[in-house]
């Protein structure tokens, strides 16, 4: 029986960085073998799959999906690929490179617990590869993924931002092509926690990339808008987080009115909320890039309902904007009355549900039914 293989998994969405980071592992990572991924945006495009080591290129090969999505991808080759690659027993360890722009966390969360790899493989963390005098900019700025030509497949209208802040939520360890500033060092110390180191690639050895935990083991996918927190690090170098927490609900049509005060601009935002006219409903709340994700996750257990959103900015006047209007979106004690009333009209009515519409039903459905998650953009 072969050795459980430890596997890195490595994110970008800038392929020189990526491809930087792997080739270190290549030439100083002892053993270490290298699986990239490269998805086009059109079926016909397929999903380009490199195997290599020191040796060099063992495959290269163009696979064709059904679909071009990563989804696909994931089911169809990569968790086959990297179960074989485990069983082979050639290497002590696999770093696996994803697809330009791809979210790390299903993918993580597959190998934590996928039955196809389950006692082949331990995830030893994410390492998240970016441009240290772009990061501020990819992560903050409106720049699209397709403008860039980065799209993983034709419906992919994400920003370069919510790529990015999907990746850095999920990183152990950041490295970067080039000396970052104070400014940035801080935006990722407020992002990822203070333990998660940021290093220069240039100072980052193929061995320390291909066990960013030290050889600890992950057991599950890390990023969760229930437990986004703010991180114990101050507001320095023109980088703020607020905290904005509330047992109260937010009143739908205020919210409306002010979604752009709340979550447009130069932030990332993360957390959960509930609506006055939905109270039962967890609400998602995930933005970055110019771009903020609604949806809803379910229902809320007892005890833990509740507003909980962490942001972070790096303009002052954002600060007060957003501080502003969180609190004017805060429904009454007299509006949540109101809405509980009508609940209870519903109920005692035989209908199961209020009537009428609270404005969010097109990204979060009918009042009285769960819809997978959509995007509101604003800009």
């Amino acid at each position: 029986m072969s050795p459980v293989l430890p596997v890195t998994v490595v994110t970008s969405v800038d392929p020189l960085p990526r491809d930087l980071a792997t080739a270190a592992v290549l030439v100083d990572g002892p053993g270490a073998v290298v699986l990239r991924y490269d998805l086009g945006p059109g079926a016909a495009d397929g999903l380009r799959r490199v195997v290599s080591d020191l040796s060099g290129v063992l495959e290269d090969v163009v696979v064709p999906l059904e679909h071009a999505c990563l989804g696909c991808a994931q089911r169809e080759d990569v968790l086959p690929t990297v179960a074989a690659i485990a069983a082979d027993g050639r290497w002590s360890s696999l770093v696996l490179a994803l697809p330009v722009g791809a979210d790390p966390t299903p993918l993580v969360a597959a190998l934590c617990a996928g039955e196809e790899v389950a006692g082949a493989v331990v995830v030893r963390g994410v390492v998240t590869a970016a441009c240290a005098a772009d990061l501020s900019e990819d992560l903050l700025g409106d720049a699209l993924l397709s403008e860039r030509g980065l799209a993983l497949d034709e419906d992919d209208d994400r920003a370069v931002g919510e790529a990015l802040a999907q990746q850095l939520d999920e990183a152990d360890l950041v490295v970067l092509d080039g000396e970052p500033d104070e400014r940035t060092r801080t935006l990722l110390a407020h992002l990822c926690g203070p333990s998660v180191p940021v290093l220069p690639l240039e100072r980052v050895g193929g061995a320390q990339l291909a066990a960013p935990l030290g050889g600890a083991a992950r057991t599950a996918a890390r990023a969760d808008l229930l437990t986004a927190r703010r991180p114990p690090v101050p507001d320095t170098s023109g980088v703020w987080t607020l905290e904005l927490t509330s047992e109260r609900t937010l009143h739908p049509g205020r919210l409306l009115e002010r979604i752009e005060d709340l979550g447009a601009g130069r932030l990332r935002a993360r957390g959960t909320f509930r609506l006055t006219s939905r109270p039962s409903t967890l609400c998602a709340w995930d933005g970055a890039g110019g771009q903020l994700s609604i949806g809803e996750l379910g229902a809320w257990h007892p005890g833990e309902r509740g507003t909980h959103l962490v942001v972070t900015g790096t303009e002052p006047d954002e600060r007060e904007r957003v501080r502003s209007a969180f609190c004017d979106v805060l429904a009454t004690r007299e509006e949540e009355a109101a809405a509980h009333e009508e609940v209870l009209d519903a109920l005692l009515a035989g209908s199961g549900a209020p009537g009428g519409e609270d404005g969010f039903e097109p990204w979060l459905g009918p009042r009285d039914q769960h819809v997978p998650d959509d995007r509101l953009v604003v800009e």
